[in-house]
């Protein structure tokens, strides 16, 4: 953990595993497994009790606490055979397509105000309009999605493979 987001959940768990206990008590007391937490600050208590939480607070110190690619802190919890959605404009698209523990599983196409999935074709996505070296350094770097020859509206990658299998993939194949 970074020292100012190790900084930022010192405060906010300052009497330790309160929040935990918390989220533990509302958990027993509820059947529920999908939630959603307003203002929520740096508090991610509630994950280690819920399946699902949506996080939502405007606090302009919150995203320092959550900094980075959406899909590098989703990868952490996304068993093999998840799927991840993510959109282009940020990069998360780019670095998922150069992450080899996940597929472009479909594309999200949008017309009209409708949405829907489609996996034909996936060949046609995530190449690039002009050539360039995408990797996650450049990503990190520039924060900013690459153009793509054809784009969708966000795309679905299933995650194939776990951490460990990638990286004994990589240290056999040096």
């Amino acid at each position: 953990m970074q020292p100012a987001t190790a900084a930022m959940w010192a405060k906010q768990d300052q009497h330790e595993g309160d929040r935990w206990r918390l989220f533990g008590a509302v958990g027993a007391a509820i059947d529920a497994t999908t939630v959603l937490y307003p203002d929520s600050y740096v508090d991610i208590a509630p994950s280690f009790v819920f399946e699902s939480v949506t996080y939502v607070d405007v606090d302009k110190r919150t995203p320092r606490f959550f900094g980075g690619f959406v899909s590098e802190h989703c990868t952490r919890h996304l068993r093999v055979g998840g799927t991840l959605l993510v959109n282009p404009s940020h990069g998360d698209a780019a670095l998922a397509s150069i992450d080899d523990r996940y597929e472009l599983a479909g594309v999200v196409i949008s017309r009209d105000g409708d949405y829907r999935v489609s996996s034909k074709d996936l060949d046609a996505y995530l190449v690039p309009t002009k050539p360039q070296a995408i990797s996650a350094e450049v990503l990190h770097r520039t924060r900013r999605g690459v153009a793509y020859t054809k784009p969708a509206f966000a795309y679905l990658f299933a995650r194939v493979r776990s951490s460990a299998a990638a990286t004994e993939r990589l240290a056999s194949s040096g």
